[in-house]
């Protein structure tokens, strides 16, 4: 038998265990009816279902939506309707939006305006994606009082007139993947670029607009009049002028390529000398940032055409604006994009015509591309600089063509021992000068000399054909001589050489014989007693004192027709 105190004892376990299991019962049942009920709660929330651009689903109700969204409200009743007519269950309505402005961002955003009742913080770094938004949506004030279009507009109203940081930053947000198409579609960039130019015009003076009443940003719109009425832009140059070029160097080329049309410079003669400035640091801004290589590639198209209206900005201003040097520079940063032929001959024509400014530096471009198949230097674009300035010395006297030739000489030493450069690289470099552009050859000999020996593997053919461009009577006598003995030179060509190396000191021992030869005539006449006297026709004088200038003044008597005859 079971001793009374432990009998009770288990009495008392077993019946706390049978209270244990039946209050464990009760709450799994009340857990699961919760769980139920959640559901229920959540299927009631969340009744509509939008998915944005392909990318992301939002689960939201139709109701808080529907308060703020003119578009999406008329959206979900035609999705009723559909749903009314096919007998399906209307609880849940799935909405497919593609293009949205900042895509599942942007429409966040609009989320939680509508979840916190009308209220969300707005700044520069969203204003243009919230503005772009509620456009979409039709946010109006015909839904509810301060919907979110008035409430973005009041703040742009404040960005117009407000900071110069402010309107960079919008423009920033302005640029934003799938925000920019439908800002511009809106007027918004023009709105803020106008703003900016405003503001660039009161604190510097670098614009000036010559239509006062067009100051507002509230009339700049997005159509084609309008651009018609910002195209009487000046500019004025100036270092201070300059201060804004780097703040808008880190906007997007869409933006400064729309820049450029507000101002209407866009396909047309540049006038604004600091508009050009400003294009010219902006792309040379883009190709030092390392992390703008994918954007580059990206917006190719928009690069072009800013580096096309720097071209035409540069060539506008000429030679009064920029030096040779700086032309060089111009030529290197813009070389890395995408130039028109139109652009490129123009701006190799106005640096062709003042080459005899340029420095040897100024021609060791790199070749283009990266590619060192053809020579690591840019070899053709110094035989277009030499033909225009071969053409343009034809036309102009004055120019300095033997400056050329001295430095043509020192490129071509420069460049021979490059083993990817070609004879006939080598021979249109040295032949694109007349011979009159130098006194002497023998720097033309010595750049050849040092490509014979950078190129060891030329055939005969080779050797003798890069010696085409020597004038071997301009050679002195001194470099013949190792002309003849250096080994890399064709027996034929040193032959040659020597030939005319004698026959040029033949040329001039027959000089030296003639003017000594003169000399003594010049003697011999001074101690003749007898003088030339001329006398012009039509200045007759008497027989009587001709006979005596004969006879006593022991001069001879010849009639000229001319002056010049006796000179």
């Amino acid at each position: 038998m079971w001793p009374l105190k432990l009998l009770l004892y288990k009495i008392q376990k077993y019946t706390q265990n049978k209270q244990r299991k039946a209050y464990n019962k009760s709450q799994d049942s009340l857990g699961f009816h919760t769980l139920m009920q959640k559901s229920r709660e959540m299927s009631l929330f969340y009744d509509l279902q939008i998915n944005i651009n392909g990318e992301y689903t939002f689960f939201l109700n139709q109701d808080v939506i529907s308060k703020y969204s003119g578009s999406l409200r008329k959206m979900i009743k035609q999705s009723k309707k559909k749903r009314n007519k096919k007998n399906k269950d209307p609880e849940i309505i799935t909405i497919e939006i593609d293009e949205f402005p900042g895509g599942p961002d942007g429409f966040e955003l609009v989320s939680r305006f509508c979840y916190s009742n009308g209220g969300i913080s707005i700044d520069v770094s969203n204003v243009s994606t919230l503005y772009c938004c509620s456009v979409f949506l039709g946010m109006t004030e015909k839904l509810c009082f301060s919907n979110l279009l008035t409430q973005t507009e009041t703040f742009l109203e404040e960005v117009f007139y407000g900071s110069w940081n402010d309107i960079v930053l919008s423009l920033k947000n302005c640029e934003q993947e799938q925000v920019f198409l439908h800002a511009d579609s809106y007027g918004l960039v023009d709105k803020l670029i106008f703003s900016a130019l405003t503001k660039i015009s009161r604190s510097s003076e670098a614009f000036s607009s010559s239509s006062p009443s067009s100051s507002s940003p509230s009339s700049a719109k997005n159509t084609p009049e309008s651009d018609k009425r910002l195209t009487s832009w000046t500019v004025s140059c100036g270092r201070s002028n300059e201060w804004w070029f780097d703040d808008m160097s880190s906007l997007s080329p869409m933006i400064i390529l729309k820049l450029i049309r507000i101002t209407g410079a866009y396909k047309t003669n540049v006038k604004s000398l600091v508009l050009t400035k400003f294009l010219l640091h902006y792309l040379k801004t883009r190709l030092q940032t390392k992390s703008n290589k994918t954007e580059l590639v990206r917006n190719k198209l928009e690069y072009s055409e800013l580096a096309d209206t720097a071209v035409r900005g540069v060539v506008s201003a000429g030679k009064t604006a920029f030096s040779c040097r700086k032309l060089f520079w111009v030529l290197r940063v813009l070389s890395s994009f995408t130039l028109s032929r139109e652009s490129k001959t123009g701006l190799e024509t106005l640096i062709g015509e003042m080459l005899d400014q340029a420095t040897l530096d100024d021609l060791l471009i790199p070749a283009a591309g990266g590619s060192r198949e053809s020579g690591f230097y840019n070899v053709d674009l110094v035989i277009r600089l030499l033909k225009v300035f071969v053409k343009s010395r034809e036309e102009d006297e004055e120019s300095n063509v033997k400056e050329v030739g001295r430095l043509i000489d020192k490129y071509l030493r420069e460049i021979s021992p490059d083993q990817n450069l070609k004879v006939s690289k080598f021979l249109g470099v040295a032949e694109s000068l007349p011979d009159s552009a130098r006194d002497c050859f023998d720097g033309v000999y010595r750049a050849i000399d040092i490509y014979l020996q950078s190129h060891s593997n030329l055939t005969p053919q080779d050797r003798t054909k890069i010696c085409r461009c020597l004038n071997y009577k301009k050679l002195t006598r001194e470099t013949c001589k190792q002309l003849a003995r250096n080994p890399k030179i064709p027996p034929d060509v040193a032959v040659q050489a020597l030939k005319s190396s004698c026959e040029n000191q033949e040329h001039r021992t027959q000089e030296v014989k003639l003017v000594n030869k003169s000399t003594c005539r010049s003697r011999r006449h001074s101690q003749d007693k007898k003088h030339v006297m001329l006398h012009l026709k039509g200045f007759e004088i008497s027989e009587k004192l001709a006979e005596e200038l004969k006879t006593k003044g022991g001069y001879n008597w010849k009639v000229m027709d001319s002056f010049r005859e006796g000179l």
